[in-house]
């Protein structure tokens, strides 16, 4: 063997050795969050977090080989941290049974990985890591299927575009754990109801259970459980259970929407960023003062009308006597939004539902518009897509992203092959995507459980940033923490940041009209180490403290300084000549001395549509 062949061999030995030792996050452990685990597992890949809120349902079990019939309620990233490590105990891997929108886990959790792979179920979860990975600066590769389509893409800042950079089309198809438990859109509810249906008097189906994810058994006091002779739990199906109370109205929706409610509540952590429902008893529904006015369902036809809770409690109660007589004489019924009966217990029940989620309702006109077929997940699809993610991450972290264009899995038509394609070149960003479009970035150090928000927006955003009247929104959340308008956020000016949600790994998007000056501020949690210590600090290019206004000047009748920031306070140079760490001035409320400012050390940075993975089965 030639020296130089020895060295490119000894040079890709050392590449690969450097990858195999590269730290992935997994944000997802479902149909394809699965195979990526044992595809990274099985590639040499050693050193993986995996984080998902959601637990093990039996309808995972067709999909999602990690799982098996004894992990049914267990946590999916635990379950599948255990399996892998069965057979490759040599790899470090870290579960985390939990949701991402956690504020723990913010930019500087997601800066501690070299690559994170994305594979979710749902698009505000997407949104969420697409933007934690751009302001960490990581590689994220995204990816998701739908029946026999599928996806996968990288995002990487500043190279390619992000996930939020074009629109995306009406999602099509719902996870089973969105459906069952976090219902947040009008289209769950209905996509529930339609379920419920077919559970209680159509072709039953497992994949479209409507009960709550279970964690155990035993805690389920509605009677759908019972033991065998060994002692063994054993779950009934929905209809035998409605069977037995013999289509109890009554009884029935006291299951549906109050006892199955209050178990959700339960689960404590489905709960920390969300809204939570409020569980609804027959008694209470018939008696719910009607939330349409008289005057306004008068003014509208049956159809286009919104009815009110009490309405629909009726309905309900109306449809099932009616659905429970056609069920005698056949095998079980087929919904048709042309069939009355069937459409109304369908509208009924998706109304209750989100009005129980506090979810807009909808009128039977809008509900008969919205139902639709929904896409299976296909077991092979999700394998297809995994293993073009796990030859993207090799590339990714052998910095090779020019390599890695958009793939596209289609299906041309029913009789033909599946395809997969590619895009010609990787995706340059959108210079209008108002998610990675270049915009000014301040890293702020600052204690977040001692700095009330008051003191952040004088000290920090108007006296250091030189802001005059700004307004801040926690990015990714629309929570307006700081408004310009007067007594709009004046409640929060005695609460400590972390008490409104701005935490370590926080974004603020903050804007200042009147300067048409723009800044995203990355928050840092710091405390000082002693008393001379500076209360707060930044890191940031000084061209990007300047506001967009020329000299001092009017804007809508108010004097401007656009003097900035660098010019007001004391500058502190980093090893990297572009950024700088900048420091307060002594002043009433925050005093340092400047013998101890001057010796500050920098601080080191610790489809053609979009398609989802784990729809509704």
């Amino acid at each position: 063997m030639s020296n130089r062949t020895s060295a490119v061999c000894a040079q890709k030995e050392n590449t690969m050795f450097s990858v195999s030792k590269s730290k992935i996050l997994v944000v997802g452990a479902g149909g394809i969050g699965c195979e990526i685990l044992k595809n990274l597992a099985l590639s040499g890949i050693q050193d993986i977090e995996i984080i998902d809120l959601d637990t093990i349902d039996v309808s995972n079990l067709n999909r999602q080989f990690l799982f098996r019939k004894e992990h049914v309620g267990k946590s999916k990233a635990v379950v599948a941290r255990e399996s892998i490590l069965s057979f490759n105990s040599n790899i470090s891997i870290k579960a985390y049974h939990d949701s991402i929108f956690n504020q723990e886990y913010g930019i500087n959790f997601f800066k501690r990985f070299n690559l994170v792979l994305n594979a979710l179920d749902n698009r505000a979860a997407r949104n969420h890591v697409n933007r934690m990975c751009l302001a960490a600066d990581v590689a994220l590769i995204e990816s998701g299927t739908a029946g026999y389509s599928g996806q996968v893409e990288l995002i990487k800042k500043g190279l390619t575009q992000c996930y939020e950079c074009q629109p995306k089309p009406q999602q099509r198809t719902f996870p089973g754990c969105t459906i069952r438990n976090t219902p947040s859109e009008p289209v769950h509810c209905i996509v529930w109801a339609k379920h419920l249906f077919n559970q209680l008097f159509g072709e039953e189906d497992p994949d479209q259970d409507v009960s709550p994810d279970t964690e155990d058994p035993e805690l389920k006091k509605d009677g759908v459980f019972s033991e065998t002779e060994s002692g063994d739990v054993k779950r009934k199906s929905t209809r035998q259970w409605a069977q037995e109370v013999d289509y109890d109205a009554e009884k029935l929706f006291n299951k549906f929407f109050k006892d199955d409610i209050n178990y959700l509540l339960s689960m404590e952590n489905l709960w920390k960023s969300r809204k939570s429902p409020v569980p609804l008893s027959w008694n209470e529904a018939v008696k719910c003062v009607n939330n349409v006015s008289e005057e306004e369902e008068a003014s509208k036809s049956l159809e286009m009308q919104i009815l009110s809770i009490s309405k629909c409690a009726k309905i309900f109660e109306e449809t099932v006597t009616i659905l429970k007589s056609d069920l005698s004489n056949k095998k079980f019924l087929v919904w048709d939004k042309d069939d009355k009966p069937g459409m109304d217990f369908v509208t009924a029940c998706a109304n209750i539902r989100a009005h129980i989620f506090s979810i807009p309702q909808k009128s039977r006109f809008a509900v008969k518009s919205i139902a639709g077929n929904i896409i299976p997940a296909i077991a092979t699809a999700n394998a297809l897509i995994a293993g073009v993610v796990v030859l993207y991450a090799f590339r990714v972290l052998q910095n090779e992203f020019e390599k890695c264009p958009t793939i596209y899995l289609r299906q041309k038509s029913v009789h033909s092959k599946v395809l997969m394609a590619a895009d010609n070149n990787v995706q340059t960003p959108n210079p209008s995507c108002y998610v990675c479009s270049t915009k000014p970035v301040v890293n702020v150090f600052v204690n977040v459980n001692k700095m009330s928000v008051s003191e952040f927006e004088n000290e920090i955003l108007k006296n250091t940033l030189n802001m005059v009247a700004p307004d801040a929104m926690l990015d990714g959340k629309g929570i307006v923490v700081i408004s310009s308008e007067e007594g709009e956020t004046q409640v929060n000016n005695d609460k400590k940041l972390s008490d409104v949600g701005i935490v370590d790994g926080s974004i603020l998007k903050v804007d200042d009209f009147l300067q048409n000056y723009e800044l995203t501020v990355n928050i840092n949690h710091y405390e000082a180490k002693d008393k001379e210590d500076p209360p707060f600090k930044f890191i940031a290019n000084p061209a990007d403290l300047k506001t967009k206004q020329e000299g001092d000047g009017i804007k809508n009748g108010i004097s401007v300084n656009t003097s900035t920031a660098v010019e007001k306070q004391q500058i502190y140079n980093k090893e990297d000549d572009d950024d700088l760490v900048i420091c307060p001035n002594d002043n009433d409320d925050f005093k340092a001395s400047s013998s101890k400012r001057r010796k500050l050390n920098p601080v080191d940075e610790d489809d053609d549509i979009m398609v989802v993975e784990d729809v509704v089965e």
